[in-house]
């Protein structure tokens, strides 16, 4: 896609309303956080080559709040996505979620996950943290506090949160859901987490299945091995049983004991590391 292509796509994208496609049926599991006491909107966030259309959620009351970036899953800033951004916005946050993968595709749209994969794999690493520094820029002018930001992922993002925390020395933490660890490196993807570990500066929470068949645990445990050589304190959870998007309630794969533990984990830690 040229530099014109893009603006001209950026300029007009729009996030998705519902869930994706791909993520039919729903499960009656799924949670649905009202918006009472909150502001929400879309917004669009200027970045070199556009708009970038993203969706946010904070407190109706209060002057400045900590941000929170949330990183869609490869289904993109979907139904389950903009309930998180509300989940926290209850909980006092500035949360936000850019649409990553706007330039290469509309995966709302797309039936199958390989369909989304092939939007998913044109996606490089360096735009992702480029658009992540620009929803920072636009959440500080937002009432969000920039000197209290801090991350998380799903899945995609959870990879995503690793990368990012290693890339932006203002984070103050992050929590990175089952995201893949290692893998080869490509000219989009020249660095997975495992090989930013050692040199991480910032705490980061990973949290993940011991049944998830796509990240073996044999990687989780050299990611653990890595970040014991550096000094950003980051820990890893493996909740024993557990699949891949354990906290993807809307999705067979859901499991609400674990999912439950984990999103308590992750607020003692953001409140622990000043977020």
């Amino acid at each position: 896609m040229n530099n014109l292509t893009r603006r001209q796509f950026l300029a007009t994208a729009t996030l998705a309303t519902g869930f994706a496609l791909a993520a039919r049926p729903i499960s009656a599991a799924v949670i649905k956080t009202d918006s009472k006491g909150l502001e929400t909107g879309t917004a669009q966030i200027p970045t070199a080559d556009g708009l970038l259309p993203a969706y946010w959620a904070r407190p109706t009351s209060g002057q400045v709040f900590p941000i929170v970036l949330v990183v869609q899953e490869i289904f993109g800033v979907h139904e389950h996505i903009q309930d998180v951004c509300r989940r926290f916005a209850k909980l006092g946050y500035l949360a936000i979620a850019p649409e990553l993968f706007v330039r290469q595709g509309d995966v709302s749209k797309l039936e199958s996950i390989d369909e989304i994969r092939k939007i998913v794999s044109k996606v490089p690493d360096a735009q992702v943290m480029a658009d992540l520094d620009a929803t920072v820029a636009w959440a500080s002018t937002q009432k969000g506090d920039r000197d209290r930001l801090a991350i998380t992922g799903f899945c995609w993002g959870g990879r995503i949160t690793w990368l990012y925390a290693a890339h932006n020395p203002q984070v103050k933490t992050g929590a990175a859901w089952y995201g893949r660890l290692v893998g080869n490196s490509t000219e989009l993807t020249p660095k997975h987490p495992v090989d930013v570990a050692a040199e991480l500066k910032v705490p980061v929470l990973g949290l993940y299945g011991g049944e998830d068949t796509g990240i073996p645990l044999g990687t989780v445990q050299q990611m653990r091995d890595r970040l014991k050589t550096g000094s950003s304190k980051s820990a890893i959870i493996v909740y024993e049983g557990a699949p891949h998007a354990f906290f993807a309630d809307y999705r067979p794969s859901y499991r609400q004991g674990d999912a439950q533990d984990a999103w308590q984990r992750l607020q003692t830690w953001f409140k622990q590391h000043g977020v």
